[in-house]
């Protein structure tokens, strides 16, 4: 409800009122958390060529998205999950919260599918180089490998990316629409960067600076 003033209201203050108002979880919800990698899980890893990779440190939290080839997230035991850290922008938030504070949560996607998995755990850098090499793509190593060790695993069921129909065709043409990259930075700094020629140059950049 919002309230005379244009305020939120109804705010839920205690864990005891939100499970009032949600109830007990089902069977199925529960029974699907484990602490470790089994088999299922381990197909949905080796097919996805996407994870959100969700992490906290001292000035608040990052959610960093993270793609390459099905598969790129290797798993090395029902335990440990091995990322490689590609190349960027430098910013190194996420591996900066790492150093700092282990905790991080990871969320799988595979197009088409509605099912994504859910990874929880602690996670460290390695900069190894036998490790890192064997990571390399075109002759191009990582300059870091994410270390994760899995304290939970569980799916998530389809109805958000059905309601949200993330891989509808039809859905997708919205994308044409939005800003550019170059659009925005050319805003943030009053034209003080050339939003176009940034667009214009960034596929060629992207493509010398993939791996």
């Amino acid at each position: 409800m919002i309230d005379e003033a244009g305020g939120i209201c109804g705010f839920v203050e205690s864990v005891e009122a939100l499970e009032d108002i949600y109830g007990e979880p089902g069977t199925a919800s529960l029974v699907k958390e484990v602490d470790h990698i089994i088999a299922p899980y381990a197909a949905f890893i080796e097919a996805s060529p996407f994870v959100a990779l969700a992490t906290s440190g001292p000035e608040g939290l990052d959610c960093s998205p993270r793609g390459d080839e099905p598969g790129f997230v290797r798993v090395h035991d029902e335990r440990t999950l091995l990322m490689p850290d590609r190349r960027g922008n430098n910013r190194i938030d996420s591996l900066r919260n790492i150093v700092r504070d282990g905790r991080v949560a990871l969320l799988f996607l595979v197009p088409g599918s509605g099912t994504t998995l859910r990874v929880n755990g602690r996670a460290r850098l390695s900069v190894d180089p036998g490790l890192c090499d064997s990571f390399a793509v075109g002759g191009k190593a990582p300059r870091s490998v994410i270390v994760v060790h899995v304290e939970t695993v569980y799916f998530q069921c389809a109805r958000a990316i059905q309601r949200s129909r993330l891989w509808d065709a039809a859905s997708q043409a919205a994308a044409s629409g939005l800003p550019t990259p170059g659009d925005i930075l050319g805003a943030l700094t009053s034209g003080k960067i050339d939003g176009a020629k940034y667009d214009r140059e960034w596929p060629e950049r992207a493509a010398a600076t993939m791996w």
